[in-house]
């Protein structure tokens, strides 16, 4: 790749970036371009450099994504055919099943030891695969309700099973809907960190270790959790910062200058926000137990003049990423998201 005019990415060792392609190399060689013809002529350079190139088409094809034009000219991306293969997996291609409009209640899927046990209808892990792709590439309106599914993967109960199901019933409902994509020249990153305090209590054992797995400490308060939540989402956040400025200039985006590229954090906790816009090593008095653990996140903030902006509760689209929520909410946020 080098032989041929690319530079190894300073972030990423499988990124490589010229002035006119982006391509990321790993078992396959995806190659991102405006330019068809120099991207031709990029592959017929490293067939001569000896490495055994054949074409498989556009990446979306191969990566199983549909990309079509909307009646409005936007981009929509849809996996009609994995939906599919999981409805079948499932047993719910037939004209009885029906369908849910959520894709998970509003209580939350528990551990359930004592429950009923499964059924064994499906390969729960196989499903949770397929949904787990789906959910990463065009359906992220799944994503908690996969994620909560997925975490019983290897002892799963009937309520499991259900909840599962309940999940390909959604599917079969928007089987032909996708992520609704309107492209726009200004570089703009907005980030909607959010948490779920206490959102387990009393439905689960406190004793059960498996509750404190896939947190790194107990939050006391709204404040606390929504600042652990803000330090994941930084966490993410600035390494994105770093890619989008180093491949920025590959599709004609401006990424010298951070106040060109508008990255900002919408947060719905008054107490987050002051504490994370409050420059180290000062704190505020409700803080100062942990205060310690956000001196970095804070400091890149300024560092990297993102903004840090308010936002009602009602339009935080991290909720549908940590809760089931009732109809009418997931129906709203949805529509804000992926555009239908």
């Amino acid at each position: 790749m080098v032989a041929a005019g690319m530079q190894v990415s300073k972030l990423d060792p499988c990124l490589f970036v010229s002035d006119k392609v982006t391509a990321v190399a790993f078992v396959d060689i995806l190659f991102w371009s405006t330019d068809e013809a120099y991207t031709n002529q990029l592959g017929a350079r490293l067939r001569k450099e000896g490495l055994l190139l054949e074409e498989e088409g556009d990446a979306a094809g191969y990566l199983g994504v549909e990309m079509t034009k909307t009646e409005e000219g936007l981009i929509e991306m849809k996996q009609t055919g994995l939906i599919d293969r999981v409805l079948e997996a499932l047993g719910l291609d037939t004209k009885y099943a029906t369908n849910k409009w959520t894709p998970a209640e509003g209580k939350p899927l528990t551990k359930d030891e004592n429950g009923e046990p499964p059924q064994g209808s499906f390969s729960y892990s196989s499903v949770v695969g397929m949904l787990l792709y789906l959910a990463g590439h065009t359906r992220p309106d799944i994503a908690y309700a996969v994620n909560c599914c997925a975490r019983y993967m290897f002892n799963p109960r009937l309520s499991h099973e259900q909840a599962m199901k309940r999940i390909g019933r959604y599917l079969k409902a928007t089987r032909d809907k996708g992520l609704i994509l309107n492209p726009s020249g200004k570089l703009k990153v907005d980030a909607y960190p959010d948490a779920d305090f206490a959102g387990l209590y009393g439905y689960e054992s406190n004793s059960d270790p498996a509750c404190a797995k896939s947190r790194t400490g107990t939050a006391l308060s709204t404040m606390d959790a929504e600042v652990n939540a803000l330090a994941h989402c930084c966490r993410e956040l600035f390494p994105v910062i770093d890619i989008v400025s180093e491949i920025g200039k590959t599709i004609g985006l401006e990424t010298d200058d951070m106040a060109t590229m508008h990255v900002s954090i919408h947060e719905d906790n008054a107490g987050a926000l002051v504490l994370a816009e409050t420059l180290p090593p000062q704190f505020t008095p409700r803080s100062k137990y942990y205060a310690i653990k956000t001196v970095w996140f804070r400091e890149e903030i300024h560092k990297l003049g993102v903004k840090l902006l308010k936002i009602d509760t009602i339009e935080q689209l991290g909720d549908m990423f940590t809760k089931g929520l009732p109809h009418a909410t997931f129906e709203y946020l949805r529509k804000k998201m992926m555009g239908w």
